[in-house]
């Protein structure tokens, strides 16, 4: 009996052993997935706040906006309507200073005026509200499916506001403008002011890299700027083709690719004696080529390089003449043209 009481005691001993070991990893295994999940949650919101940071896209007051400063327990400091100056300031009761807005968000402009007041009330809660966008006009303008004019009340890229306009026309070019207008406050890459003396300045991207969104091509807007999307450079493609018509220059063209476009050469088409009518660079003058477009077609020529205003003409028997084609090829386009009357 004593020897199977022993053997019962150290059973229970080592059972309770285990136990409470047991007890220890669990207790403890929470604790450790707390602090690596807090550590992530740390390291994820650090991100997002460097994310917002780098693409802050707030809205940044100009000249001419008008806003509304909220005081709290303080309505004879309060005001419904300050006017942004020209030159980015603002005024407020009871003090002697200029207050910097231009270039700076709602909040910033807050907490400039809450940092002032200090020394007239405890701790200031100060709301700013940008109660009328005035400073913001941007136009876009040239080879694009709606031309406009907008005023942001918000920062915009220019890829969104090439967007606005429903993106460029069939016409466009290979490029995109942007002309910052002088004679207005710009906001730079960090939210400071740009120098009266830098503001007129004249930036031109590749129209295909800002539409896939490269960055150095994607700038944000600024105040005044004027968005052009140049016309392409165009050729004339004449004679006997299926559809004769002006050819924007997109990309470098030969004149077998230009034909191809305008449908091709008809029946009865003298592909021996396709002529390119040039303009001399710097002159008056005309100059023909002439290319044999069956041997190009069997690689037994060479293709032609166009240059921009070049005219093909693709000859037939009894085809009209290169006139009255040209004739044919703009006649449409100015009947779109709006009519207006010279006084």
């Amino acid at each position: 009996m004593r020897l199977a009481s022993t053997i019962m005691k150290t059973c229970l001993t080592g059972l309770l052993f285990v136990f409470c070991v047991s007890e220890c990893i669990a207790q403890q295994a929470p604790v450790v997935s707390n602090a690596v999940a807090s550590k992530k949650e740390k390291d994820d919101v650090a991100a997002i706040r460097a994310q917002v940071s780098a693409a802050d896209a707030r809205y940044r007051i100009g000249p001419g906006d008008v806003l509304e400063v909220r005081v709290a327990r303080a309505p004879e400091l309060s005001r419904e309507a300050v006017r942004v100056d020209q030159s980015g300031m603002i005024r407020m009761p009871m003090l002697d200073v200029d207050i910097p807005a231009a270039c700076l968000t709602e909040s910033e402009v807050a907490e400039n005026i809450a940092k002032l007041y200090k020394k007239y009330k405890n701790d200031p809660h100060v709301e700013v509200f940008v109660k009328e966008y005035q400073s913001q006009p941007v136009a876009v303008i040239g080879a694009v499916h709606g031309p406009a004019q907008f005023k942001l009340q918000r920062q915009v890229k220019l890829l969104e506001l090439l967007s606005l306009v429903g993106g460029p026309a069939d016409s466009a070019g290979q490029t995109i403008q942007i002309v910052h207008a002088g004679g207005m406050a710009r906001c730079g890459e960090s939210g400071d002011p740009v120098p009266a003396e830098d503001a007129a300045a004249f930036v031109t991207y590749k129209l295909n890299d800002t539409l896939r969104g490269v960055a150095e091509a994607n700038p944000f807007v600024q105040p005044g700027d004027i968005v052009s999307v140049p016309q392409a450079d165009q050729v004339y493609v004449l004679g006997n083709v299926l559809k004769p018509s002006a050819i924007p220059m997109k990309e470098p063209l030969t004149v077998s690719r230009a034909i191809a476009i305008a449908g091709g050469a008809a029946p009865a088409t003298k592909k021996d004696r396709v002529r390119i009518i040039r303009q001399v660079p710097g002159s008056t003058q005309k100059q023909e080529i002439y290319v044999d477009l069956r041997a190009i077609e069997k690689n037994k020529a060479e293709d032609v390089a166009l240059l921009a205003n070049d005219v093909v003409d693709v000859p037939a028997s009894g085809a009209k003449t290169l006139l009255r084609s040209l004739v044919g090829t703009i006649v449409p386009t100015m009947s779109q043209l709006p009519i207006r009357v010279i006084p």
